[in-house]
C-alpha cells in the first residue's frame, strides 16, 4: 500500500467523532462501515495482519462512498480519501470491479465510445422520466431524466438590458465526460455567466475525462493516464488563465493531480494545473457576483461532498445564490451528508446507495422547496432519480443555471 497515503491515517486515535458524519455507518450501524473501522482494516492490510484476499476487507472498503465527510470533523486531521484510493488500488487484482461499473468507466474514458453512447442517451432523455422508478433499471432511467435542463426558466421581474462588463481576462471551462455528454446546457450557462462578468471563455481542445471515477475505484493506472492527458492539454493555456470547473467531483480530482502525479515527469505541470482550478461558484464569488433579475423561487441547496468536504468550498455557492433577488434558500437536515451517488456507487452498491439517498429524499420532501440545487452531475442525477422514484415532481439543477436564468431575464444576453 502506498506509504505516503498510509501515513495520512497515522493521526487517527479512533475517537469516534467521524461516526455521525459517515452515511454508511448511519445506514448499517456496523463499526466496520465507519471511517475508524475502515482505517483499522487498511492498517491491517498494510501490515499483513489482514489478508488482501479476505472478502470482509473488500466488502467494507467497497461500501465506502468516499465522500470524505469524516475529514472536516476529524480533530486529528486524518487524510482518509487518499488512503482509501490507495487501498482499493491494492485490491484491484483480488476483487474485480463489477463488469457493468468497469464498462461505465471505460466508456467515460474513451471519447470514441462516450460520444455515440451519451448521444443516444441524450435522445432517450425526453421519455425516460415516464419510466423512472425504484428498480435498478428504472432508477437509471430516472437518473437520465434528471439530466434535462431547467425548463421553464423561473419567472421574475426583468430589469433593463445591461451591457456586459469590460474584459476581465479569459478562463477555460473544463468539459469532462458526463458533463460534456449530458450537461452541455450547464457548460453553456457557465460560459454565459462568465461572459456577463467580462470573462472570455477559452476553448481547450483535447481535454478529456478527469479520471475521478477510476481513481476512486482503485484503477490507478487509468487515472494516471487521463491525468497526464489533461495536464499536457492544459499546459497550452496562458499561465494567467484559470480553469473553471462546474462539476465538484472533477474539480476535486483536478486539484489532486499534484498528489496523483508526484514523482512523475509531469509533476511540476500538474502542480501548476491544480493551482489554477476554480469551482465555478468559487470563481464567480471571487469576481463579485452581478445582480440580475429577481426570481421568486424557494431553493434547497445541497452541497456536493467533493465540493464541501474535499475542496472545502462552502460559502461561495451560497454567495452566488444569495445574489439573486427574490430567491429564498431553505435548509434541510441532511444537507451535509452524501446523497449516495459517489461516482458509480449507485450501481456497485445499490442497496446502501438507496439507504443513504432515502434519508435525503425524506428531508427534502419535508421542506417542500420549488427546486433543489447542487453542483455536481452525479448528485443531480442521484437526487433527481430518488425524488422521481418517490413520486415527487421536484427539479434538481446546477446553481449556475439559476444565476443564468436571472441574467437572461435581466437582459444581459440580449434578445
Amino acid at each position: 500500500m502506498n506509504q505516503a497515503a498510509l501515513a495520512g491515517l497515522d493521526p487517527c486515535v479512533h475517537c469516534g467523532f467521524c461516526l455521525q458524519s459517515c452515511p454508511t455507518y448511519l445506514a448499517t450501524a456496523d463499526e466496520a462501515d465507519s471511517p475508524r473501522g475502515r482505517i483499522v482494516l487498511m492498517r491491517g492490510m498494510a501490515t499483513g495482519r489482514v489478508d488482501r484476499a479476505d472478502s470482509t476487507l473488500a466488502l467494507h472498503l467497497d461500501r465506502c462512498l468516499g465522500c470524505r465527510g469524516c475529514e472536516p470533523v476529524c480533530p486529528s486531521g486524518v487524510q482518509y480519501g487518499p488512503a482509501l484510493e490507495a487501498a482499493r488500488h491494492e485490491l484491484i487484482d483480488v476483487r474485480p470491479i463489477p463488469r457493468f461499473v468497469r464498462a461505465i468507466h471505460m466508456v467515460m474514458a474513451a471519447p470514441t465510445l462516450r460520444g455515440p453512447l451519451l448521444g443516444a442517451a441524450w435522445l432517450a432523455r425526453p421519455v425516460a422520466a415516464a419510466f423512472a422508478g425504484r428498480s435498478p433499471f428504472r432508477f437509471a432511467l430516472g437518473m437520465l431524466a434528471s439530466t434535462a435542463p431547467m425548463r421553464p426558466a423561473p419567472r421574475g421581474a426583468p430589469r433593463n438590458s445591461a451591457r456586459s462588463l469590460p474584459s476581465n481576462g479569459t478562463a477555460a471551462v473544463f468539459r469532462g465526460c458526463i458533463m460534456r455528454g449530458l450537461f452541455a446546457h450547464v457548460h453553456r450557462a457557465t460560459e454565459r455567466v462568465l461572459d456577463a462578468h467580462g470573462i472570455v471563455p477559452t476553448a481547450v481542445p483535447g481535454q478529456g475525462c478527469c479520471g475521478a471515477l477510476h481513481a476512486h475505484a482503485g484503477q490507478h493506472d487509468d487515472a494516471l493516464r487521463l491525468a497526464r492527458q489533461n495536464v499536457k492539454t492544459f499546459a497550452t493555456l496562458p499561465v494567467d488563465s484559470p480553469i473553471v470547473v462546474n462539476a465538484a467531483g472533477c474539480g476535486a480530482m483536478l486539484k489532486s493531480y499534484e498528489r496523483l502525479l508526484a514523482g512523475d515527469s509531469l509533476a511540476s505541470q500538474a502542480r501548476a494545473l491544480a493551482a489554477r482550478v476554480r469551482d465555478v461558484s468559487e470563481f464567480v464569488a471571487m469576481m463579485g457576483v452581478r445582480t440580475g433579475a429577481s426570481l421568486d423561487i424557494r431553493v434547497a441547496y445541497d452541497p456536493p461532498c467533493h465540493l464541501l468536504h474535499a475542496q472545502g468550498i462552502d460559502q461561495q455557492p451560497l454567495t452566488m445564490l444569495d445574489a439573486i433577488d427574490g430567491l429564498v434558500r431553505v435548509q434541510h437536515d441532511e444537507a451535509d451528508l452524501c446523497c449516495g451517488s459517489a461516482g458509480s456507487f449507485t450501481f456497485s452498491q445499490p442497496d446502501i446507495s438507496w439507504a443513504v439517498l432515502e434519508r435525503k429524499v425524506t428531508a427534502l420532501r419535508r421542506i417542500d422547496p420549488d427546486v433543489v440545487a447542487t453542483g455536481n452531475p452525479g448528485c443531480i442525477m442521484q437526487i433527481g432519480a430518488g425524488l422521481k422514484a418517490a413520486g415527487v415532481n421536484l427539479p434538481v439543477v446546477h446553481p449556475i443555471e439559476l444565476l443564468d436564468a436571472s441574467y437572461r431575464q435581466a437582459g444581459f444576453y440580449g434578445s
